[in-house]
Formats: C-alpha cells, sequence, structure tokens
C-alpha cells in the first residue's frame, strides 16, 4: 500500500485554531485516505494514501459485491482507519460510494467495515456526491468566481456539475465509470482498433444520450463568459503526471497543468496501442492503474470535442476535500 504522501509529513499535534479530521473514501475502485488540519474553509493535507481494492470487480453482472473484493477493501479501511487515530484525529468519517449505493448486498460490506475498523459507514447518494465534488474543488481559491464545468470521473459513476461560484446551476452524477466500463469492454492485450471502437460507441452513446441532453441548454446560460473545464479524479491527475513525468504526487505541479484536447487525443492513442505490460512502465501512471486508465481517458477526449473544451484544468480537491470540512463525530 504506497502513500501519496508520507505519514511522517503530519505534525504531531493538531495546530492552533484548527481540528485534524479524516475521511475514508469507499470508491468503486480504490479506498483513500485524507487526514487533513481543517479550519473554518481551509482544507491543509497532512496525510493522502489510496489502496486499490476493486470493490466493484466481478460486481456488475450480478449487482453483488464479492466476498474477496469486500474483505480487500475492510483490511484496507482498517489499515487507514488506525492511522488516522495514531495522528490524534478528532473525527474520522467513512464514506461510501457507487458501487455500495449500487450494490444488492451493501449490509455485508458494512458489516465487515465496522467489525474491521470500529466506524460506521455512510452511504451517499449520488446527489451528494456530486455536491461534495463541487464543494471540494471549489475550496482552491484558484476557481473562486469561475464558471466551471467540473467533471470527476470514478470506477462506477461520473459526476457533472456546472456553477459559478459557489451557485450550482446544474450538478447530477451518472452511473457510468471506468471500472463499470472495463466490465462491458472486455479487451485484447495490446487493445485491437475494433476494441478501441466499440469503446468510443460506448462513450459516445453515454454523451449524447445522457450527459448533452440535459447539460448543454445549461451551458448556453454562460454563452457571455467562457466555461473552465475542470476534471478531479484518478484520472486527470495520472494525466498530469504523464505529462510532467512525475513518479509520486505533486499536488501544485499537477494542478498548475493544462491539457490540450490534442495532449488528452495523444495521451489516449498512446495507452490504447500499447500491451499492458508497457503500460505499466509509463512513468507517471501507477502500475495497478494501468488497466482501468484505458477507460478513464476516452471520456474526457469526446466530451472536450463534443461540448468543444480546448483545455482541461486539473484539480485534486473533491469529494473527501469536502467531506472533511463537514464534522461528523466518529472516533
Amino acid at each position: 500500500m504506497k502513500p501519496d504522501s508520507p505519514p511522517s509529513s503530519a505534525s504531531p499535534s493538531p495546530s492552533a485554531g484548527s481540528v485534524r479530521r479524516a475521511v475514508i473514501d469507499v470508491g468503486t475502485n480504490s479506498v483513500k485516505l485524507l487526514v487533513a488540519e481543517v479550519s473554518a474553509n481551509r482544507v491543509e493535507p497532512l496525510v493522502e494514501r489510496s489502496e486499490q481494492t476493486r470493490l466493484g470487480r466481478g460486481f456488475y453482472e450480478t449487482r453483488r459485491l464479492q466476498p474477496a473484493a469486500i474483505t480487500r477493501t475492510a483490511r484496507a479501511v482498517a489499515e487507514f482507519a488506525a492511522q488516522a487515530r495514531e495522528l490524534g484525529t478528532a473525527s474520522t468519517r467513512i464514506i461510501a460510494t457507487s458501487a455500495t449505493r449500487d450494490a444488492a448486498n451493501p449490509g455485508e460490506l458494512i458489516a465487515a467495515i465496522q467489525e474491521a475498523s470500529g466506524l460506521p459507514v455512510e452511504i451517499i447518494s449520488g446527489e451528494q456526491e456530486a455536491d461534495w465534488v463541487f464543494r471540494g474543488v471549489i475550496s482552491d481559491p484558484i476557481f473562486a468566481g469561475q464558471p466551471l464545468l467540473i467533471v470527476d470521473v470514478g470506477g462506477g459513476s461520473t459526476e457533472f456539475i456546472l456553477g459559478e461560484g459557489d451557485r450550482q446551476q446544474f450538478r447530477h452524477s451518472f452511473p457510468f465509470g471506468t471500472v463499470r466500463m472495463l466490465e462491458q469492454l472486455p479487451h485484447s492485450d495490446p487493445p485491437t482498433a475494433a476494441e478501441w471502437g466499440r469503446c468510443r460507441a460506448l462513450v459516445s452513446d453515454f454523451l449524447e444520450h445522457q450527459v448533452c441532453p440535459v447539460i448543454v441548454s445549461e451551458l448556453r446560460t454562460f454563452s457571455a463568459r467562457a466555461v473552465q473545464l475542470v476534471g478531479t479524479g484518478g484520472t486527470t491527475s495520472i494525466l498530469a503526471r504523464i505529462e510532467l513525468g512525475l513518479t509520486e504526487f505533486q499536488r501544485d505541479r499537477i494542478e498548475a497543468v493544462r491539457l490540450t484536447r490534442e495532449k488528452v487525443q495523444r495521451q489516449r492513442e498512446r495507452l490504447w496501442s500499447l500491451p499492458l505490460a508497457d503500460r505499466k512502465k509509463i512513468v507517471g501512471l501507477p502500475a495497478d492503474r494501468a488497466d482501468v486508465i484505458l477507460t478513464g481517458v476516452p471520456i474526457y477526449e469526446a466530451l472536450m470535442e463534443r461540448l468543444g473544451f480546448s483545455d482541461l484544468r486539473i484539480s485534486t480537491r473533491g469529494l473527501r476535500f469536502a467531506a472533511v470540512m463537514t464534522d461528523r463525530p466518529h472516533r
């Protein structure tokens, strides 16, 4: 289990005027930990970790979370919860998203996590997830007061939020994500041109029949002002890391990147041309994300082309940054 930022970066006790909190995010693809100092609307990350547990593996055919995935996930949550306690957090909350809320057997996961960690689990709705993604992104002053279309491509769902300042004009969570796509689109190694065609068709169908009918008219209300496209989540952070050749997570450098439509297309073409073993060697691409990255990048590529965005801004602050700002007194 590799930390995105070293646990040693945390100070032994909370800073004056702030409270130390933790959020553990149980997603379809991975479990993530954020430990942060929180004061007013400011979040200062101390520790961020991610463990890919693939909770959604084998889920979409039966709608049941699989026993091995439940065990992996509960084990990761327990380790993160123990670290949060060691760091003296005032509260630790566990939130679960797409795969858990769509499952026929969420109780099995909740029971396993509670037994392993001693903490309750909150299953949040898609609308709550979208709201927190927006609030997390705008906690960065660089986006204050700007018209934004924020997109978070996850393993089981993709959130679209259109807003300006602290006002959300539109938000929705769609049941379409990278792990769902992988399960629908088995591919060769390396993928073939025909397999890429099926992926492109699936993404195009999603945009044309689910996203565009509800988002295009909303975007027109900002016609006199340039709306910025902002991506948050693992796919866009990895795209930035590949672009910069970063072997480690560096927030400031990642968030400074602007990816043009052409760069996104070139990265997708490269990724789809390589076998898995060679994708794992790409600097900036974590080896355990070398499969799922194939289905994440095409969503941004197609979205930029369909809606006419020339570049993509990147935020590393999303769901967890908003969740940690809302206290929930669990130890």
